[in-house]
């Protein structure tokens, strides 16, 4: 298959290792730090620019992974946000549409309001709190208004080895401070990014196109999570747990953004592995 993935991130990182076998094309605004394939740069929120390099390589299947994630950062600069994560997308569905290309939009867990008391599925109503989870949710309108042939993927707390990441963060800290204050009243499914792209890659030889929720197994507050970094890393950095409220970010977040996989388990998908193997085998390979 020829596929072209935008962003050269963490999961376009993944994304290119799980695909190595197919004919693939990388975009991003900026040069990747490691040897994209078929490289160009691109900048998604310019439509004649967009159009003429995909429309160019004429994929089978566009992978679009680029985004603003900066959640804080988007609630001070809320047009930037959307102009990427809105406008960049509605750009690149439109240049799907040359050829009836089949496109997969990273969606996120923040397009809920975190106030279910059970996991969320692919059908509950999206309520956004913040402006990045608003963008990602407009993100998802736009490519299902213009496109037939799409896959929605929802994820959540993305971890992996190319790319900033909580992981990463706590692993840092660990070795700096002799005490860490994480919050305890948010809770979700941490997810390796080489998980996710492999679950990705299983999609795309289907054609059951559709909203789909895909993390690794079962859930956990980001005080539990960072205390399973600190374990695993041999740290003796204590992990204590604090509230949302205390931390006062810009953005809010959903208090529970567990996603239920019900769609990949209903299609007889197997279930990810749980997160505490991911992050054990992220943190051996790094």
């Amino acid at each position: 298959m020829k596929i072209l993935i935008t962003g050269c991130g963490m999961l376009g990182y993944d994304l290119c290792r799980v695909l190595e076998n197919e004919e693939l094309f990388c975009l991003d605004i900026n040069e990747p730090t490691f040897q994209a394939p078929n490289f160009q740069i691109c900048d998604i929120t310019n439509f004649e620019k967009t159009y003429k390099t995909i429309t160019k390589v004429n994929p089978e299947i566009v992978i679009h992974t680029a985004a603003w994630t900066d959640v804080d950062g988007a609630e001070k600069n809320p047009a930037d946000c959307c102009k990427i994560n809105v406008l960049g997308t509605r750009n690149v569905a439109l240049s799907c549409q040359r050829f009836d290309a089949s496109m997969v939009y990273i969606s996120s867990d923040y397009v809920f309001d975190g106030e279910k008391k059970e996991p969320y599925v692919e059908f509950d109503k999206a309520n956004p709190l913040s402006v990045y989870g608003k963008s990602k949710y407009y993100g998802e309108k736009t490519v299902q208004q213009l496109l037939n042939k799409f896959f929605i993927v929802r994820s959540s707390w993305l971890f992996g080895k190319n790319g900033k990441n909580f992981v990463k963060t706590i692993l840092n800290l660990a070795k700096e401070k002799k005490i860490l204050k994480i919050v305890n009243d948010q809770v979700g499914c941490p997810t390796y990014a080489k998980d996710l792209a492999a679950a990705i890659k299983v999609l795309l030889s289907t054609g059951l196109y559709g909203i789909y929720h895909i993390t690794n197994s079962e859930s956990c507050s980001w005080y539990d999570f960072a205390k399973q970094i600190v374990k695993l890393s041999g740290s003796s950095c204590k992990v204590l747990p604090t509230t949302s409220e205390k931390l006062n970010r810009p953005a809010r977040r959903p208090k529970n953004s567990v996603l239920e996989n019900f769609i990949w388990e209903l299609n007889g998908f197997k279930p990810l592995e749980n997160w505490r193997q991911a992050l054990k085998n992220y943190i051996g390979e790094e």
